[in-house]
């Protein structure tokens, strides 16, 4: 792998490359409209006051690097706006960006990203299971950072794989809390000296939830802040590409190194489970045309509470109320909404059968159809 330079005259993206040089420049040298996703996890602006010690008298290996120090919050936040304002721009009309902070700089950042016209759909807690203690005893542990996930704008279809995520979960719905473990052990890259390549290493495990939960095979993704290379690496062995922008020349140099040893997990493992918005619709009509449920026939509730009968159109009659499966469903519950497909059943030999049985059986023989 080559680092590549800065270049406004680029014809096309530069996928699976580092480009050295500053973020905003590089990002504003980029086509409109190309990156699928954006990971960012941009300088936390610490402001810190001296060094930091444990009780052992130990010095604690900080960020008190020169990339995260600004003169003013003024100073930050005018970084932030270009930085976000060059993001937006890359990002395809349902591309989606994720944002990660700490207390010091993601309440601003998160300012910033509605002001320039981001579409927050949800702060994700993640909280740490081995997070570093607070040697001073002054305040509570910092056990969690946040990330701010937005679509570009509002009404965006950005991705989101959430029956890949409840996977993930062992089947339960995936929260916005996350506990998982900070960067440490062999994960943690270290430099020639033998020190941490990089103060703030993301673990493998948050970019790997990310990249699964909001990207598909084939997409491209964009880290503006590389460092030494997470969002690479982990974009590389799920058959994402990627585009890692990075001022500093040693992280660079790490990141090469690590990325070289990354290989591609094969095309059947890069499957993950399906999401139902995703799924081809199929209308009630069609299971009533094709004979699967005869007109007139009787559904019931699955907390066999009602029941309504089939008419030849595809609508339900029962206790009065006509409508689709979902009308009359939330109609008889008293539901705002329902989801006739799961709420109604049907009998045969006696028991119970969910429609929804029908419906994934016409999707099945669709999925067997030649394009």
């Amino acid at each position: 792998m080559k680092t590549k330079t800065t270049s406004k005259a680029a014809a096309k993206l530069p996928l699976n490359q580092i480009i050295a040089g500053d973020c905003i420049d590089v990002m504003n040298s980029l086509p409109e409209a190309s990156v699928d996703l954006i990971f960012a996890d941009p300088p936390y602006n610490l402001q810190l006051k001296g060094e930091l010690h444990r009780p052992d008298n130990s010095r604690v290996d900080a960020v008190d690097d020169a990339w995260d120090q600004f003169d003013s919050f003024a100073v930050y936040d005018r970084f932030t706006k270009d930085w976000l304002a060059a993001a937006r721009r890359l990002l395809k009309p349902n591309g989606a960006i994720w944002v990660i902070g700490s207390y010091h700089n993601i309440f601003r950042v998160g300012a910033a990203m509605q002001n320039e016209g981001f579409w927050i759909l949800n702060d994700v807690v993640w909280r740490k299971s081995n997070p570093m203690p607070n040697f001073r005893g002054m305040r509570f542990t910092n056990a969690h950072e946040t990330m701010i996930w937005a679509s570009k704008e509002e009404g965006a279809k950005y991705t989101f794989n959430y029956e890949a995520l409840k996977s993930l979960n062992e089947g339960v719905q995936m929260r916005s809390d996350w506990v998982l473990p900070i960067c440490n052990g062999g994960e943690r890259l270290k430099d020639d000296n033998g020190d941490k390549a990089h103060p703030t290493q993301k673990p493998e495990s948050l970019l790997h939830r990310v990249l699964v939960g909001s990207t598909n095979p084939g997409d491209v993704v964009l880290d503006p802040f590389f460092g030494t290379g997470t969002t690479g690496a982990v974009a590389k062995k799920l058959g994402r590409e990627f585009i890692g922008i990075e001022r500093e020349e040693a992280y660079r140099k790490v990141a090469e190194k690590r990325l070289s040893k990354v290989r591609k997990f094969d095309k059947e493992s890069l499957e993950v489970s399906a999401s139902k918005r995703a799924e081809p619709r199929v209308p009630f009509g069609q299971v009533v045309e094709r004979g699967m449920l005869r007109p007139g026939e009787e559904l019931y509730s699955m907390n066999n509470r009602h029941k309504a009968k089939v008419r030849a159109d595809g609508t339900l009659i029962g206790d009065d109320v006509k409508g689709s499966i979902h009308q009359v469903g939330a109609a008889l519950e008293g539901a705002p909404s329902c989801n006739g497909w799961t709420y109604w059943c049907f009998k045969r030999d006696g028991k119970r059968v969910p429609i929804d049985l029908l419906r994934q059986q016409i999707r099945a023989e669709m999925a067997e159809r030649p394009n």
